[in-house]
Formats: structure tokens, C-alpha cells, sequence
């Protein structure tokens, strides 16, 4: 693709869908990423290591593979797959967790380039798909309305500019309710700057070895976690938004990414669902074409989360947790409603649908496998039950 065509394509309302994708994906789960690198004894150089290896990989692959099809490819750190390394890999020396996160990022470069994945995910009905992105997302929408009894004005205001900005200006609707929260915040003294720090993460080459131990309890769970909590509803956030994407490649290359980087603690890159649904919303542009620049601006944000973590670490820990939770949840309610629209659409899976949603936004988790899995399980099960054909003879 020529940059010509990128720069014709490229608007305001994108650049800024990118920011909010990566505000939301980094202030949501950067703890937990920390709390794993202190799991296996990461010192601070081994830390903003690993904060350098997995923006550099998130901004690479967004980059590239949006650029290549042309079509918002969000990728993001395996949040599931953090907080099962605070678990099973606390005491695991952090050389054989670096062979086992090696040994995991081929087990999905192999089920991605194969192509196994890819044909066991086509049997997923849409309206399935669609049902369970909607119950991974339907929190986000709820945190808009609970963080109103924490802070009632800021919060209020952002949804008055909201609605607003649907009115007269629906593709600046997020980008207003921001600068509305972000001005009342500073106003109201919620802004705290006094960590910030200008640093430059550097990668530390960590030597990788390979036990049998570290494979059954690091390598296997966290593929299966990330293929099944992360990898599986990012394919239903493209599918539910209308898009046509070759997922093994995509899998593929994504996991090749993550084997270069996992020697400097990149443990396991995916597709993401939740902030992949931010740049694939109507906020980013009305032109579904043209929001493949949404995921490009993600990714020049990831890289410098890279290049700068520390320092972004801090300005983005600056802002209240209430402001990001109401921009967040204003951001997605466009694709929370398409994705209910589109699950409630046949009335013969309706009924399966509805279960998919509720069992994905109940939180179950069982085995370390979150919610979205087991919803699809819990649907499936159901529309066979309801509707495969008795055998007669």
C-alpha cells in the first residue's frame, strides 16, 4: 500500500480511536503484566524489557498486518495469560519461563499457519459470535453508569457530550466526552504528574532454558489460555464487524512476532476484542473501509509504549481510573449494540445466542479459561440441543 493512500484515508476521529484503544488496553491490565514479570524474580532492567518487547511486538503487528489487508488489525498481551503467570510461574526460574513462552509462541505460529484454528472457528455461528462479543463487552458499558456515583459530574458531562456529539457530530463523540473529562479532571485536582519521569526502555537479551516442568505448567495453559480467552473472541470482534480477514495468517504472524520478542519477555501477543472493537466502531469513521488507520495509529502508539514505557506508564497512570472507565464504555456502546442486534437477529438462534451473552458476561472462569470460551461452549451445546435433527432409521 502506498503511503499516498494512507494519508488519503487517515482523519482525526481514527488517530484519536487509536489512543483510546491503547489508554484502555494499557491502563486495564499493565499491572497484571508487571505482577507476572515479579512472579518469575524480573529485575527492574528485565522488566522495561519486557514493557519494550511487547509494545515493540503489539505496534509491529498492528502496523503491518492492517497496512497488508487493509482491514483494523488490533493486537494486544494475552491479559488471561498474565494473570496465570502470577500463579504458575511464581518461583519458576525466569530462564525456563522465557523457554517456555518460546515454546508456547510456536505451538500458535503452528496452529495458526496450519490452519486448524481457523477451520474449528468457521463452525461458530455468527449470531454466536456476535452474542459473545457482546457479553465480553457489556462491563465496559456498565462501568459508565456505575462510575457515576463516584464522579458525578465528570462522568455526567462526558455522556451529555456524548449524546451530543451523536447528534451534530457522531464521529467526534468520543474524542469531545475526552476533553470534556480530561478538563474537569485537571479542574478537580484527579490529574497526578508528580511520577512522571522521562525514561527510554532498552531490551535485555535473557538466556532461554527448557524444562519439562516449565513446559506442562507455563508453556501448555498459557497457549490454551490465549487461544481460548483471547484469540477466539478477537476473531468474533473482526467476524461481528463485518470484516473479512485471513485469520491463520494473521495468527500465524502475530505468534512469528512473539517467538523474535519472547527471549526479551514478550510471553504471548494475540488478537485483541475489547479495544479491537474501539477501532473497528463506527466512532473511528463512518467509512468502515478507511478504519484500518484506527489499528496504524494503535500501533505507532504501542511502539512508543515501547521505546518510552516508563514514561507512558506514568502519564497514563496519571489519569483517573473513573475517566477511563466512562471513555472506555462510551466508545463501545456503538459495537455492544451491534453485536446484540446482530445475536438476536435469527429468531431460531436466539435463544442459544442469549445464552452465549449471558454466560460471557457472568465472568465465569473454570480451569483458567475465562468467559468467552465457555459462552461459546454454553451456546453450541445449546443449539444442538435445540435444534439438531433426531436420527431415524
Amino acid at each position: 500500500m502506498r503511503l499516498r493512500d494512507v494519508w488519503r484515508d487517515c482523519s482525526l476521529s481514527a488517530i484519536l480511536a487509536g489512543f483510546v484503544t491503547v489508554l484502555v488496553g494499557f491502563t486495564s491490565s499493565a499491572a497484571l503484566v508487571f505482577q507476572a514479570g515479579h512472579a518469575v524474580g524480573a529485575t527492574p532492567a528485565q522488566m522495561a524489557s519486557w514493557m519494550w518487547a511487547l509494545g515493540i511486538g503489539m505496534g509491529v503487528t498492528c502496523i503491518v498486518l492492517s497496512l497488508r489487508y487493509r482491514v483494523p488489525v488490533v493486537t494486544a498481551w494475552s491479559t488471561p495469560g498474565a494473570a496465570m503467570l502470577i500463579t504458575s510461574a511464581s518461583g519458576v526460574p525466569m530462564a525456563e519461563a522465557i523457554g517456555a513462552f518460546i515454546v508456547c509462541a510456536v505451538l500458535m505460529a503452528v496452529s495458526g499457519f496450519s490452519g486448524w484454528f481457523e477451520r474449528a472457528l468457521k463452525r461458530i455461528p455468527l449470531s454466536l459470535a456476535s452474542g459473545m462479543l457482546a457479553g465480553v463487552l457489556l462491563r465496559f458499558g456498565l462501568d459508565v453508569f456505575v462510575s457515576l456515583q463516584h464522579a458525578l459530574a465528570m462522568v455526567l458531562s462526558m455522556c451529555v457530550v456524548y449524546l451530543l456529539g451523536r447528534r451534530f457530530l457522531p464521529r467526534y463523540a468520543v474524542i469531545l466526552a475526552l476533553v470534556v473529562g480530561t478538563v474537569i479532571a485537571a479542574v478537580q485536582g484527579q490529574l497526578h504528574f508528580e511520577r512522571f519521569a522521562f525514561a527510554v526502555a532498552l531490551p535485555v537479551w535473557i538466556e532461554p532454558s527448557f524444562s519439562l516442568s516449565a513446559m506442562i505448567g507455563i508453556a501448555l495453559p498459557l497457549f490454551m489460555v490465549t487461544m481460548a480467552s483471547q484469540n477466539i473472541p478477537g476473531v468474533a470482534v473482526i467476524r461481528a464487524s463485518g470484516y473479512e480477514a485471513p485469520i491463520s495468517p494473521l495468527i500465524g504472524w502475530i505468534s512469528t512476532v512473539t517467538l523474535l520478542l519472547a527471549p526479551f519477555g514478550a510471553y504471548a501477543l494475540n488478537l485483541a476484542a475489547i479495544t479491537a472493537a474501539i477501532c473497528m466502531g463506527r466512532e473511528a469513521h463512518e467509512d468502515s473501509q478507511r478504519r484500518y488507520v484506527a489499528a496504524v495509529a494503535a500501533g505507532v502508539f504501542y511502539l512508543l509504549i515501547g521505546v518510552f514505557g516508563a514514561t507512558v506508564a506514568a502519564l497514563f497512570s496519571a489519569l483517573p481510573k473513573t475517566l477511563i472507565l466512562a471513555i472506555a464504555g462510551l466508545a463501545l456502546l456503538g459495537t455492544i449494540g451491534n453485536g446484540l442486534a446482530t445475536a438476536m437477529r435469527d429468531e431460531q438462534e436466539r435463544e442459544a445466542a442469549l445464552i452465549t451473552f449471558l454466560v460471557t458476561a457472568s465472568g465465569l472462569t473454570l480451569w483458567g479459561i475465562g468467559s468467552a470460551f465457555w459462552g461459546l461452549v454454553a451456546g453450541g451445546v445449546a443449539s444442538l440441543v435445540l435444534h439438531s435433527q433426531p436420527r431415524r432409521n
